[in-house]
């Protein structure tokens, strides 16, 4: 999966009855295990994420 700042990230949840997540990329992270992004989150917190398969990345309409 590759993503650039500025696309958002969509989360499937793995249990049901569990809400789906979403954010903003807000940096793209390089290291030893990979690509992953630090994400402001639509809730308001922000973490850094690494994406499983649930995961997939939406550029940002025009």
């Amino acid at each position: 999966m590759h993503a650039e700042n500025g696309d958002h990230i969509v989360v499937e949840s793995a249990k049901v009855g569990s809400a789906r997540r979403s954010g903003q990329i807000v940096e793209v992270l390089q290291g030893s295990a990979g690509e992953h992004y630090r994400v402001q989150w639509d809730d308001g917190h922000q973490t850094e994420f690494f994406p499983g398969p649930n995961a997939m990345v939406v550029p940002p309409s025009s």
